[in-house]
């Protein structure tokens, strides 16, 4: 099964608003063969795996084992079923680690399996592959994209210096590991205080799996139109969400530039953030990364909305005490209430150290 988690990742990026999945079969301690979820609308890990078995060896599939991150599915969707890839193999047992919770399976598969005399043994490695697929459980779960926050800091917290200065943080190799990461995303979000002053992007280079949405939370609709995200929307959908103050005449000029106009009427930027990430989940999205300055991180941070951390910290100090560090909003009043973050991992990029985790969640 942990090889099976291993091969899972290899999707991821690719697969999406699928689960990434891994499958191996495994005749005792020798494995047959392995498989994953290629890309969406492609084969499932399981029909991988199955398609992979040496011809020599498919005659041995009833004393076999076949070990699949989350639960065959049982239903026609982009694919066949894969219970019925499984069946017809013969495969003697089937450990999963978790129930699929989406309705078209939602433990279905396995009671299936079961009915037809095979073996089937759920929660083995569980807790990893929970976390892996965090994302596609909150999607399917709540409705919403999974939250990842991004920034780069010296080593003194700052993400700029009092003047706003910001290039560059992080060292070349960092940041083509952000690229890699926004390659893979659904939706980029920044505030328009990082689109005056920075005039971003916001594409992956070179380009990855996906296309990312660029969002602009931008309340008076101030994006320029001559900025690099106003002049290139034909390279990537661009998406600026404003509130009830933002001037007809500046959406309408966005909106005949070709980028779509989201207005969000609540009161609170905690508020208008939690329905944007509601329609960015009907529209199936599954990972946003938030690449926006303190401000927006503040907010973020202060609703709760955040899933994952992501953080480049670079060995030099700017000092200051105007110059912003990457959490502002209201933070907390107790050291005990700090976020915490699980499954902790840190490596070094070049001279940088490179930090990520998840936010360890009370439910």
């Amino acid at each position: 099964m942990s090889r099976a988690c291993e091969l899972a990742m290899s999707g991821q990026g690719a697969v999406e608003p699928n689960p990434p999945v891994g499958c191996v079969i495994a005749l005792g301690d020798r494995i047959l063969a392995e498989g994953y979820h290629v890309g969406f609308g492609k084969a499932h890990a399981e029909v991988m795996a199955l398609v992979n078995v040496p011809s020599d060896a498919r005659d041995q599939l009833k004393h076999a084992s076949l070990y699949v991150t989350l639960e065959p599915c049982c239903h026609h969707g982009k694919t066949p079923p894969c219970i019925d890839a499984i069946l017809a193999s013969g495969i003697g047992k089937v450990f999963t680690a978790i129930l699929d919770p989406s309705k078209e399976v939602a433990g279905k598969g396995v009671e299936k399996l079961r009915g037809a005399g095979i073996n089937v043994a759920v929660g083995l490695s569980e807790d990893r592959v929970r976390q892996q697929l965090g994302p596609y459980l909150k999607l399917v779960e709540k409705g919403l994209p999974w939250v990842i926050a991004k920034w780069a800091m010296t080593l003194d917290g700052k993400i700029a210096t009092r003047t706003q200065d910001s290039k560059w943080i992080s060292s070349t190799e960092s940041r083509a590991v952000v690229h890699e990461l926004r390659g893979r995303v659904d939706g980029i979000v920044v505030g328009i205080g990082t689109v005056l002053e920075d005039d971003p992007l916001l594409t992956a280079r070179p380009a990855g799996q996906r296309t990312a949405t660029r969002i602009v939370l931008d309340s008076h609709a101030r994006t320029p139109l001559d900025s690099q995200l106003g002049q290139t929307v034909d390279r990537a959908p661009t998406l600026v969400v404003v509130g009830p103050e933002a001037s007809n005449t500046a959406t309408r000029n966005l909106e005949h530039a070709g980028v779509e106009i989201m207005h969000l009427t609540h009161p609170s930027p905690e508020g208008r953030f939690q329905m944007l990430l509601e329609e960015l989940g009907r529209r199936r999205m599954t990972n946003i990364l938030v690449e926006g300055g303190g401000t927006v991180l503040g907010n973020l941070f202060d609703a709760g909305l955040i899933d994952e951390v992501q953080v480049f910290i670079a060995p030099i100090i700017v000092g200051g005490a105007t110059a912003p560090t990457a959490i502002a909003g209201d933070g907390v009043t107790e050291m005990s209430d700090a976020l915490n973050l699980t499954d902790v991992s840190w490596r070094t990029v070049d001279r940088d150290i490179y930090v990520r985790g998840l936010v360890a969640r009370s439910e």
